[in-house]
């Protein structure tokens, strides 16, 4: 087992092949390691990747993702979501676009493409049935992911969002290799394993050294329709905190609104303008991009 614990493939390498590994001497420099980026399809021109992680499942994290994509649509840039979680897949069914997808004269696979224009790739998109089960193992599940990247003809994209699936196991680390990610967004919920959840997401972010743009609090509270008192469902609101002590800021605090799910099962999430996010949009559009 390699001793270098910020290498990303230090599981699975001796110590003797750690000598002249290019993900241990990126580690040591503190820099990104670039040599397993998978070039993007040719008619593909991204300008920034950014990820969107949790800790754990649960937190609503395709919603952030969606919601986040619809920020940045309603500023006039052009959006994509690539749905990277293979055995949960969401995204489709919030954007109403279903299979199969098409593809191009030359037999590259194109993105479906929502009524807002946002452009999006899914597993639910290539099934043959959008309820079949995906029980393959990780390995082939990585490779969907970075076939996604790979084999789809994006065509023109700002901001390409990945909704990766919870936790640190084999996509993630799929995607932060393979993928030219700018950084990543955090979703979490109030409950008070809050830290834990948004240090693992923080920590694995940073052993590849992905900037991680900050924290994004869904289900915060519930608004009463009467007197407007912000009721904290999950307990206290924590988020702060741990963002601080992580130096990362907080990017919005989204509440439990009924309209949200609703508009999500409607098939047009993007009808939905959250408010709730304008300082995500606005580090966003300052964010730049890592080496490629």
């Amino acid at each position: 087992m390699a001793d270098n614990n910020t290498c990303a493939s230090a599981s699975s390498c001796s110590r003797g092949s750690c000598e002249g590994c290019p993900s241990a001497s990126a580690a040591q420099q503190g820099v990104r390691n670039t040599a397993f980026l998978e070039a993007p399809n040719a008619n593909s021109n991204i300008k920034h990747v950014i990820g969107i992680v949790s800790g754990k499942g649960g937190v609503g994290k395709s919603m952030v993702t969606s919601s986040l994509a619809g920020v940045m649509a309603r500023a006039g840039y052009k959006v994509g979501i690539l749905d990277a979680d293979i055995t949960g897949p969401s995204i489709p069914k919030m954007f109403g676009v279903h299979g199969p997808a098409a593809a191009d004269a030359e037999g590259v696979m194109l993105p479906e493409v929502a009524e807002d224009g946002t452009k999006i790739m899914s597993i639910n998109l290539i099934l043959d049935d959008e309820e079949s089960p995906v029980i393959w193992r990780g390995p082939v599940i990585a490779g969907v992911v970075k076939q996604f990247w790979t084999d789809v003809a994006w065509g023109d994209i700002d901001y390409l969002f990945v909704d990766m699936p919870p936790g640190t196991g084999d996509v993630p680390l799929t995607c932060f290799q393979s993928l030219p990610v700018d950084g990543i967004v955090i979703v979490t919920s109030p409950q008070e394993l809050v830290q834990m959840i948004v240090k693992k997401a923080y920590n694995m972010a940073d052993m590849m050294h992905i900037p991680v743009l900050g924290v994004v609090e869904n289900y915060s509270y519930v608004q009463c329709p009467n007197c407007d008192e912000k009721i904290q469902i999950f307990g206290e609101s924590h988020i702060d905190e741990v963002a601080a002590e992580l130096n990362i800021p907080v990017l919005g605090k989204i509440p439990m609104d009924r309209s949200f799910a609703t508009a999500a099962d409607a098939g047009r999430i993007y009808d939905m303008e959250n408010k709730y996010l304008a300082d995500a949009k606005a580090v966003l559009e300052k964010a730049e991009s890592v080496a490629k």
